[in-house]
């Protein structure tokens, strides 16, 4: 049974690295990973706040909000 991994991000160059180390981390056996640019996905700002999203790039693992560097805050997104 694969886990819910959600990566969030804004597009920055910040992003897009984390976003490809993130990929090739990530066991696919093991996790099933989705990517959501917030910045094309405007309306899924809500969700990562809810999930506990600070700032992006950030990884959601079962739930549980892991910030990689300090790209943007949500509310910049907004």
């Amino acid at each position: 049974m694969t886990q819910k991994a959600i990566f969030y991000h804004a597009g920055c160059p910040v992003c897009i690295e984390a976003e490809q180390a993130v990929a090739n981390a990530l066991d696919p056996h093991r996790y099933d990973t989705e990517i959501v640019h917030l910045g094309k996905q405007p309306a899924r700002i809500r969700e990562a706040e809810a999930t506990g999203v600070k700032s992006v790039p950030a990884l959601v693992l079962d739930g549980m909000p892991f910030h990689i560097n300090f790209g943007a805050s949500l509310d910049a997104l907004k």
